[in-house]
C-alpha cells in the first residue's frame, strides 16, 4: 500500500469515525433534548476537516473555523453551569486552531510545536481517562449521566462515553498529522 494510499484510506475512516459519533449525539439531542448538540456539531465539524480531498486556501478551513469560533462562544456560555464543560471549549478551540493551520496551507507541521504539544498529552490523557472510564462502566458501579448528558432518557451511557472516546481519539488523530 502507498504512502498516500493509506494516508487516504486512514482519512476517511477517521470522517466516518466522527461523522457517526456526531448522528449518535444527533439522535440523541432528538429524542432527549439539547445535551448532545455541542458533542453533535463537534464530530459533524471534525468529519468534515477530516476529509482528504479539501486542498488548502480553499473557504472549508476558515469557514468551519467560524463555526468552531461560534462552539466556542457557546462553551463559554455553557460554563455558567459548571467546569465540566470546560472540555468543550477545549476541543471548539482546538478546532479553531486546526483549522487555521489548515487555511494557512503549510501542510504538515503547520501547527505551533509548543501549543500542539500541549494539545496532544491533553488528548491522550483525555482518551486513557475516558477508556479507563468505558472499561468501569460495564458494570452496576457506573454513574448515571448528569443533567442534560446525552444517555440520561433513553440512550446507553456507555455508548456516549464511547462515542466521546471515539472523538477524542479523532482529535488526537488530527492533531498527530498536523
Amino acid at each position: 500500500m502507498s504512502p498516500s494510499l493509506s494516508s487516504s484510506v486512514s482519512s476517511w475512516l477517521l470522517v466516518l469515525l466522527c461523522a457517526v459519533s456526531g448522528a449518535y449525539c444527533l439522535r440523541q439531542v432528538s429524542r432527549a433534548g439539547g445535551g448532545a448538540a455541542g458533542e453533535a456539531v463537534m464530530g459533524f465539524g471534525m468529519a468534515l476537516m477530516a476529509v482528504p480531498l479539501w486542498g488548502a486556501g480553499g473557504w472549508q478551513a476558515p469557514a468551519l473555523g467560524v463555526l468552531f469560533c461560534g462552539a466556542a462562544v457557546h462553551a463559554v456560555w455553557l460554563l455558567r453551569g459548571g467546569v465540566h464543560h470546560a472540555h468543550h471549549l477545549v476541543g471548539s478551540l482546538t478546532m479553531v486552531y486546526m483549522s487555521v493551520m489548515a487555511a494557512s496551507g503549510h501542510g504538515h507541521g503547520a501547527g505551533l510545536p509548543l501549543l500542539t504539544g500541549l494539545l496532544l498529552l491533553y488528548y491522550a490523557g483525555y482518551v486513557v481517562l475516558g477508556g479507563a472510564r468505558l472499561v468501569t462502566a460495564g458494570g452496576s458501579a457506573a454513574p448515571p449521566p448528569g443533567p442534560g448528558e446525552p444517555g440520561r432518557r433513553g440512550g446507553s451511557a456507555e455508548l456516549t462515553r464511547a462515542c466521546r472516546l471515539a472523538m477524542g481519539i479523532g482529535m488526537l488523530a488530527m492533531l498527530l498529522t498536523m
